[in-house]
């Protein structure tokens, strides 16, 4: 099993969401959070000036059977690239062991 974590732009989580489901990834977590990344140009919105060095993005946290982390990294990418600095990072994680707690269903099993 493996932990995904992604971090995407907040304007792309429904064409992500969309994606995985398609690829059967369908239980994840996900939180808005404030980084600083590459992206330092400002931007002028109704006259006003306003810096994009603290960007705003979704996290999502997913964990998955080792045969579904390629499918999912690609749906990442392909649902959330713009081509434009900024997109997000993915990082992926081992993980040791999973529980289902209504049933205490243990392993792989447990995350379907």
């Amino acid at each position: 099993m493996k932990k995904i974590e992604a971090i995407i732009r907040k304007s792309k989580f429904h064409d992500v969401k969309k994606a995985l489901h398609n690829v059967e990834v369908n239980f994840f977590s996900y939180w808005d959070v404030t980084g600083v990344g590459n992206e330092k140009q400002g931007h002028v919105y109704r006259g006003i000036s306003y810096s994009t060095a603290e960007i705003q993005r979704r996290f999502l946290s997913i964990v998955v059977n080792d045969d579904f982390v390629q499918p999912t990294i690609e749906a990442i990418i392909e649902s959330g690239a713009t081509d434009k600095v900024g997109d997000g990072k993915i990082f992926i994680l081992p993980v040791e062991e999973a529980y289902r707690i209504r049933t205490g269903e243990k392993g792989g099993n447990s995350l379907n």
